[in-house]
């Protein structure tokens, strides 16, 4: 074991207690760990797994394998991801063999939005086309489908609306058009119409409640229309609404701004399972969203969070939150928004944190259950590292969010050392297929 020797202070009692915690209840990391625990996990309402990090490969192939092993062994689910609703909706339709793209890397390459890598890469190329090659062998009203849940695709959910409505409604799209020309003036660049409204106190917030007012009243006469079609303009007008709300929050630099998107997040998720006859949701996102923010310091800032919007919402019983986390390794990120991307390093975890007790523990890499350990010395509220699309390896401190990890998560899976996602960019020569491509660990 990995103990602290020669120190009897508290802390050092505490992380000894929870070395020796991990060692009693933690599993073995494998594909039979990962089978039982989809098994476990496959009567909830909603599945929410998490990753530490926007870049890092074995977070992507381990949510990859557990969502697979859930999708067997359920009738009815969709996958619902931290990514745009337009460009998630084009992989929807080639995962149900819907889309003109011949294969995965085509439809991904689409995401054109920073950080594209999060989406573009060989590790989701894989699952998509597992998932297409899945539904091909479900019934119609069975197939798995794959949508976005976030609330960036300001100005690409409002031309998907007024495209929908030039085809079954052209007065109507006129009306949209209309109301949407109040976000001309920003040329498609969202930021610019945010700091507009610290300058005067007017905003488009009306015009895009409008659009989608109108749309939900005029439903009647649409009900003819493929229902996929109908659910998809009318999501891209919600989108509309909620960015616009997003980013005049964001401007001003609050926790508002945080809590919309997780916000709208959960309404999305609302709206598909409704869509889908209360079908299993399993989510996909940065352990930031998918943990239950009254176990962390996020709570203190009066931030919610899709794990804990979803427990209100359906009881903790029936939803289900599996983190993430690494001691080191490598990841792909970039040094500011919007900066190019880069594989930097993931040093040694800070002592005292989650990540540094596994390290010192028996196992490389483990699973642990948090009803198994909840009375336990890992119950103790530690350090638990965040790594963003933006990352700075050499200023970690403001990495950590203080947890009680039990409490966070249902599930917690941890690699001890990790290697860098592998985005299309980097793997250009497609002969030259990665090593542990698809979802080899």
């Amino acid at each position: 074991m990995g103990s602290i020797f020669g120190r009897d202070d508290p802390e050092t009692r505490s992380v000894n207690a929870a070395i020796e915690a991990v060692n009693r209840h933690a599993r073995p990391l494998d594909d039979e760990q990962v089978r039982r625990l989809a098994d476990r996990l496959c009567d909830r309402q909603v599945v929410c797994i998490g990753e530490a990090s926007h870049g890092t490969s074995e977070f992507y192939r381990l949510r990859a394998r557990l969502t697979a092993a859930l999708i067997e062994e359920l009738d009815d689910a969709f996958v619902a991801v931290e990514g745009d609703w337009t460009d998630c909706y084009e992989v929807n339709r080639f995962v149900r063999g819907l889309s003109d793209h011949e294969d995965g890397r085509s439809v991904l390459a689409e995401f054109d939005r920073w950080p594209t890598w999060m989406w573009a890469n060989w590790e989701v190329r894989a699952f998509v086309e597992w998932l297409r090659a899945a539904n091909a062998r479900r019934d119609d009203d069975s197939e798995v489908g794959f949508y976005g849940m976030d609330v960036y695709s300001l100005f690409e959910s409002m031309a998907a609306v007024v495209d929908y409505l030039e085809d079954t409604d052209p007065e109507a799209a006129q009306r949209a058009r209309n109301a949407y020309h109040c976000f001309e003036p920003y040329e498609k660049d969202a930021r610019a119409y945010a700091r507009s409204t610290r300058l005067v106190p007017e905003d488009c917030e009306d015009e895009v409640l409008s659009v989608l007012s109108e749309l939900r009243e005029d439903r009647p006469r649409h009900d003819n229309d493929h229902p996929d079609a109908w659910f998809n303009a009318e999501q891209n007008a919600v989108v509309a609404a909620n960015a616009e709300s997003y980013y005049r929050a964001m401007v001003r630099g609050d926790v508002s701004s945080w809590n919309v998107r997780d916000r709208h997040m959960a309404e999305t998720l609302d709206r598909l399972r409704d869509h889908h006859d209360d079908a299993t949701a399993i989510v996909w996102a940065h352990n930031t969203h998918v943990g239950d923010a009254r176990a962390t310091s996020m709570a203190e800032r009066g931030e919610v969070t899709v794990g804990q919007l979803v427990r209100e919402a359906y009881g903790r019983d029936d939803v289900a939150l599996v983190g993430f986390g690494t001691h080191h390794g490598s990841v792909i990120a970039g040094r500011s928004w919007g900066a190019p991307m880069e594989q930097m390093r993931v040093p040694p975890a800070q002592e005292g944190s989650y990540e540094h007790v596994l390290r010192r523990a028996d196992p490389t890499s483990c699973l642990l259950e948090s009803e198994e350990i909840r009375e336990t010395a890992l119950s103790d509220t530690r350090g638990h590292r965040a790594i963003g699309v933006v990352y700075h390896p050499d200023r970690e401190l403001g990495n950590y969010v203080s947890t009680d990890l039990p409490d966070r998560y249902d599930a917690f899976l941890y690699v001890e050392e990790t290697e860098a996602l592998q985005p299309f960019d980097v793997e250009a020569d497609e002969r030259e297929t990665p090593e542990a491509y698809p979802w080899g660990l």
